[in-house]
């Protein structure tokens, strides 16, 4: 059996932890510390209930940097906290001797990307981007059938999955802190764009509204016409959630096959095969002009 790793996640309180808890615990590995600063955490005692649990990160961090200078620190630091905090606690983790494996998006800004890039340069550590859609297996077919093909596609991207009147008034409905639409909801499927289709030869039109964004992007294999929106009137039929690709007429369904995908991408990680800070350049960059 493999080596047991100790991983410390910040954010265990939000929405995508769980997620990660899951994927932790399924590949067999221990989470020995957490910090959110909600308390509403009790799904811990699911998967790690010996985990100690913080309110405050300054108590966090004296508890890590014990471990560490006992011969008991961590290996991995997950990073499930708000947007515009996660390149600062990326560095936490750096710091206290360990990769990171950090949530969409993992930054908001190309400077913050720099910066990010150097200071893992300068660590013994590498930090991980989960951009998990990549292992959906309907965008691993769609990936493999254009990276075989000739000429440029034409590209449909619907995603509306509507949030109520509390994502408004919660950090995801600042700009500042989430990057808005187009970056919380979006980073997942700008990086499949930029992925299959890639890379960016223009943004050809835009429109930014309170709660929907779309427009139009010339890849190099493609012209894509984009809509996101957490509008419920933005749905057809009234449908719960609108998740789509459409390529030349073809249309994928990325409603279901999300199960599991966490799973995947921690054990990826683990054996080394990372989506690091130097390969989200464009992806970073997109999503600031986007903005």
């Amino acid at each position: 059996m493999s080596e047991i790793k100790r991983f410390a996640i910040m954010g265990v309180g939000g929405y995508v932890a769980p997620k990660h808890l899951q994927a932790i615990y399924d590949i067999g590995h221990v989470v020995i510390a957490a910090m959110d600063v909600n308390d509403s955490v009790g799904i811990l005692d699911r998967y790690f209930p010996k985990c100690q649990f913080f309110k405050e990160f300054e108590r966090f961090e004296r508890f890590l940097t014990k471990e560490k200078r006992e011969g008991r620190g961590i290996d991995y630091l997950t990073v499930c906290t708000p947007n515009y905090l996660h390149d600062a606690h990326c560095r936490f983790g750096l710091r206290m001797g360990a990769d990171v494996i950090c949530e969409k998006p993992l930054v908001l800004n190309p400077w913050n990307l720099e910066a990010l890039i150097e200071a893992e340069t300068q660590s013994d550590h590498q930090i991980a981007n989960i951009l998990q859609l990549r292992h959906h297996p309907e965008i691993a077919k769609l990936k493999s059938k254009i990276d075989q093909s000739q000429g440029r596609h034409q590209v449909i991207l619907n995603y509306i999955t509507p949030r109520g009147g509390w994502y408004d008034v919660s950090w995801k409905g600042d700009k500042t802190k989430s990057g808005g639409t187009t970056t919380n909801i979006g980073v997942h499927l700008f990086d499949l764009l930029l992925w299959i289709y890639g890379p960016l030869e223009g943004v050809v039109s835009l429109d930014n509204l309170p709660r929907t964004s779309l427009g139009s992007l010339r890849l190099h294999k493609a012209d894509v016409q984009w809509k996101l929106s957490i509008d419920f009137a933005e749905l057809p039929n009234g449908q719960p959630s609108l998740r789509q690709i459409i390529c030349d007429g073809e249309e994928i369904k990325l409603d279901y096959g999300f199960d599991g995908l966490h799973k995947v991408c921690y054990e990826r990680i683990v054996a080394g095969e990372l989506i690091r800070p130097k390969d989200l350049r464009q992806l970073i960059d997109l999503m600031h002009q986007l903005r």
